[in-house]
């Protein structure tokens, strides 16, 4: 027996993945997805990087796809739409999965659709409060609709829908390797922009970074995107540092599966964007955060994500057009209050869902 799974949100599919290897040993699975982090750079995305280091088929994909921006890229993306569904259909024609699991975006859309011509179940998982174009009409083929909020089913069929809870990666639970050795002898504060990094987030932590390293211990993942070098300007920022101050500061590119559970165990707070990964493994684990909305997230789906820990009172949200000085005063008032923000996490139990990701795999083969 045959699965694919294939879709632009990779750490629930890796927590799929992973439970699947464990509950279903005999099942073979087909992962489809960008080899490249972006299609103008060659760097190994973290996605191929993941799916190859556990042994399993990677198929590299590449998609076109609608954007609100008018430009020389959007209209190649335009343009790349029907190549997209041509190399779906040789996709599905070749290895013919018995099922098939997106996680939604455009690069699933032309796999669900050969799948749906082919009458493979198509499964998919919707992580967001309000769905993406992409996945709106990737609900129409699929046999069961899996979602991370209660809010969300108003935007599908609903009796198709299930409400499942977003699958959390086990790696984030566990020590499994330290990246590197960090003495705790004051507040670690956790920044990342996610697995592609964030350029504006990073040049706000360099404008405050010295103040920061005064007070704070800062790991900081500033991505891989060689458009901006951000890691590059900030190696060479820390090289120039005082002694005192370089040591507090830990800098990545990103962190792999396996450190992840290390990183997020050491940290006070977590300063990032609200994305439904990063949304729902903070609500598992308890930490505050602040959150930093994508303006341009489909939807306004982060801004909401940030709206909810916010309201809740388990975090503060800051926009990346406001001022590196703001950032800094809001760090300083969440460090120095930091039981107030992690106590108030039993106001979010109700999002809390154990076991999403064996739920999801009891439905697909039931």
């Amino acid at each position: 027996m045959k699965i694919l799974i294939t879709g632009g949100h990779l750490t629930p599919a890796l927590a799929i993945i992973d439970e699947l290897k464990k509950t279903k040993p005999n099942i073979e699975i087909i992962f489809v997805g960008r080899k490249y982090s972006l299609d103008s750079e060659k760097t190994l995305s973290l996605e191929y990087k993941e799916i190859t280091k556990r042994k399993i088929l990677f198929i590299p994909f590449y998609a076109g796809r609608l954007t609100r921006v008018i430009n020389f890229q959007s209209i190649i993306n335009f343009l790349k739409i029907p190549l997209g569904f041509i190399s779906g259909f040789f996709v599905i024609n070749q290895y013919r999965p018995d099922f098939v699991l997106s996680f939604g975006s455009y690069l699933a859309l032309p796999i669900v659709f050969w799948s749906y011509i082919y009458k493979i179940p198509i499964f998919t998982h919707e992580q967001t409060i309000n769905p993406g174009l992409a996945n709106r009409i990737i609900a129409q083929f699929a046999k069961k609709i899996f979602v991370s909020f209660e809010k969300a089913k108003d935007h599908f069929k609903k009796r198709q829908v299930i409400l499942t809870g977003n699958p959390i990666r086990k790696s984030v639970f566990e020590i499994v390797k330290k990246p590197f050795n960090i003495k705790k002898d004051r507040p670690v504060i956790y920044i990342t922009g996610g697995s592609l990094g964030s350029h504006s987030i990073n040049l706000h932590i360099k404008k405050i970074l010295k103040s920061l390293l005064k007070k704070y211990i800062v790991i900081h993942q500033t991505g891989d995107t060689k458009q901006y070098h951000d890691y590059e300007d900030l190696l060479k920022i820390k090289e120039n540092l005082p002694i005192e101050l370089k040591r507090n500061y830990f800098l990545v590119k990103h962190f792999f599966e396996d450190e992840i559970g290390y990183i997020y165990s050491i940290s006070d707070l977590v300063i990032g964007r609200s994305g439904a990964n990063t949304f729902f493994e903070l609500l598992y684990l308890k930490k505050p955060v602040i959150f930093i909305p994508l303006p341009w997230s489909a939807g306004k789906e982060q801004q909401y994500h940030a709206e909810i820990f916010a309201k809740a009172g388990c975090g503060e949200i800051f926009h990346q057009i406001e001022t590196s000085e703001k950032l800094l005063r809001l760090i300083d008032k969440m460090i120095n209050n930091l039981s107030f923000y992690k106590k108030n996490f039993s106001n979010l139990q109700n999002l809390y869902h154990e076991n999403a990701a064996s739920f999801i795999i009891k439905e697909i083969f039931s």
